[in-house]
C-alpha cells in the first residue's frame, strides 16, 4: 500500500481504465477513489469515475462527477461528451445535445473516437437522425474506419433502409473482417430476406465462442439442420450447441422462459429440422398472443412482429443486444418511471408494451385492444 501512494494520477487513471475494460466497475471505482484522495483535482480521474458511474447506471452520481470535472476544465472534450451521455440517459435531450455540439464546435468532429461515442449514445436513446449525422461525419473524416461504417448501417437500418445498411456492413466488413457484431448484424439481415444459405455464412465466420446472440447461434443450428440435413446430436452442431448452452446459463429464469418463448415463436427449438421449403412457413407461425403487432415509437420507428420480437427490436435498435430482455425492460420501465412517473410491468413482454401504450410511451397502429 506504500509503495501504492507513489503512483501518479495518470497511474491511476490507467490502472482504473483497465479494471473498467475488465468489467470491473468496483475495482475501477475504488482505484479512482484512491487516485482522487490523492489527487482531488484531476480531470482525468473525474471523469474516469463519471463512466464507471454510468456503466452502473448511477446517473446522478456520474453527473455529480462529470460536472466536477468541468468545473476544473470546461472545455474538455471527453467530460462534455460524458455529461452529454448522462444527461441523455436522464432524458435531458436538450442540455445533451448541447454538450455534443460543443465539442463538435472545437474542432473535435475528427476524433474519430469521441464522434463514435456521441452516435453511440444518441442511437441508444433512439435519436436515429441525430446519430446518423454523427456517424456519417465520422465516415467522412474516416472513410477507412470499419467501425464507423458499421455504426453508420445499423442506424441506417433503424430508418428501415436495409439496402443501404446491407451495402454498408459489407464495406465495413471489407475494412475489418473482425468486427463480430456487424457480420452477426448482417446475417440477420440476410436470415429475414430469406437467402439462409448466405446468412449462414455469415453466422459461422464468427467463431461459436465470439458469439454473444442467442438468436444467431439458434439460426446456425436450425439452418444447419435444414440445409445439411444433419439430426439433432450430430458431432458437427456440438461446438454450437455448447455454446447455445453457455448463453442460457446466462439467464435467471425468467430470461430462459422468455428465450424459449422465442425460439419457439421462430421456429427454433428441440423438434425436427423443419424442411427447407418450410421454414419461412414456420418462422411466420405465431399463436394468438404472439400473432404480429405494429408499434410505432415517440420518435417515430414503426417496428413490426409480435411483443417479443418489438421489444428485442427495441433492445437491439438502443444498441443493447447483448443484454437479456427481462434486464432491458427492467432498466427502461425505471426510466420511464423516473421520466414520467408510469408504472410499467417489466416480466412479461406483452404487459410491458401494453402498459406503454396506454401510457402513451408507445403508440399500436391499427388494432387497439390493449
Amino acid at each position: 500500500m506504500g509503495q501504492d501512494r507513489f503512483r501518479s494520477s495518470e497511474e491511476y487513471d490507467e490502472q482504473a481504465h483497465r479494471l473498467y475494460s475488465d468489467g470491473d466497475y468496483d475495482g475501477a471505482l475504488e482505484m479512482l477513489r484512491e487516485g482522487l484522495s490523492l489527487y482531488p483535482n484531476a480531470v482525468e480521474l473525474y471523469i474516469g469515475l463519471g463512466y464507471a458511474r454510468l456503466a452502473r447506471e448511477e446517473f446522478a452520481w456520474a453527473r455529480r462527477a462529470f460536472r466536477r470535472a468541468l468545473e476544473l476544465d470546461a472545455s474538455h472534450e471527453d467530460a462534455l461528451v460524458g455529461m452529454g451521455e448522462v444527461l441523455l440517459r436522464m432524458g435531458d435531450r436538450s442540455r445533451a445535445l448541447a454538450c455534443f455540439r460543443k465539442v463538435q464546435a472545437m474542432g473535435f468532429d475528427e476524433d474519430v473516437d469521441l464522434m463514435l461515442t456521441m452516435g453511440r449514445a444518441l442511437y441508444r436513446e433512439g435519436l436515429l437522425a441525430e446519430s446518423r449525422d454523427v456517424f456519417s461525419k465520422a465516415v467522412s473524416v474516416r472513410p477507412d474506419n470499419g467501425e464507423a461504417v458499421a455504426a453508420l448501417a445499423f442506424t441506417l437500418h433503424g430508418f428501415g433502409d436495409e439496402v443501404e445498411a446491407s451495402r454498408h456492413l459489407r464495406r465495413a466488413l471489407r475494412l475489418d473482417p473482425d468486427l463480430h457484431e456487424a457480420r452477426v448484424y448482417l446475417g440477420h439481415l440476410l436470415f429475414d430476406r430469406g437467402d439462409w444459405e448466405a446468412a449462414l455464412r455469415e453466422f459461422e465466420r464468427v467463431s461459436p465462442g465470439e458469439h454473444w446472440d442467442s438468436l444467431a447461434v439458434w439460426r446456425v443450428i436450425e439452418l444447419k439442420r435444414a440445409l445439411w440435413e444433419m439430426e439433432p446430436g450430430d458431432t458437427r452442431l456440438w461446438a454450437w450447441e455448447n455454446r447455445l448452452e453457455e448463453l442460457e446459463s446466462f439467464l435467471d429464469p425468467i430470461d430462459q422462459l422468455l428465450a424459449e418463448i422465442e425460439a419457439s415463436a421462430n421456429g427454433y427449438g428441440t423438434s425436427p429440422a423443419p424442411d427447407l421449403g418450410q421454414l419461412e412457413l414456420l418462422l411466420g407461425h405465431c399463436p394468438e398472443e404472439n400473432r404480429i403487432q405494429t408499434v410505432r415509437l415517440q420518435e417515430g420507428q414503426i417496428l413490426r412482429g409480435s411483443w417479443l420480437d418489438i421489444v428485442r427490436q427495441m433492445r437491439d435498435m438502443a444498441g443493447f443486444s447483448h443484454e437479456p430482455i427481462t434486464h432491458y425492460m427492467k432498466r427502461l420501465a425505471e426510466r420511464w418511471h423516473e421520466q414520467r412517473g408510469v408504472e410499467i410491468p417489466a416480466t412479461d413482454p406483452a404487459a410491458f408494451l401494453r402498459a406503454a401504450i396506454r401510457a402513451g410511451l408507445l403508440t399500436l397502429e391499427g388494432e387497439s385492444d390493449v
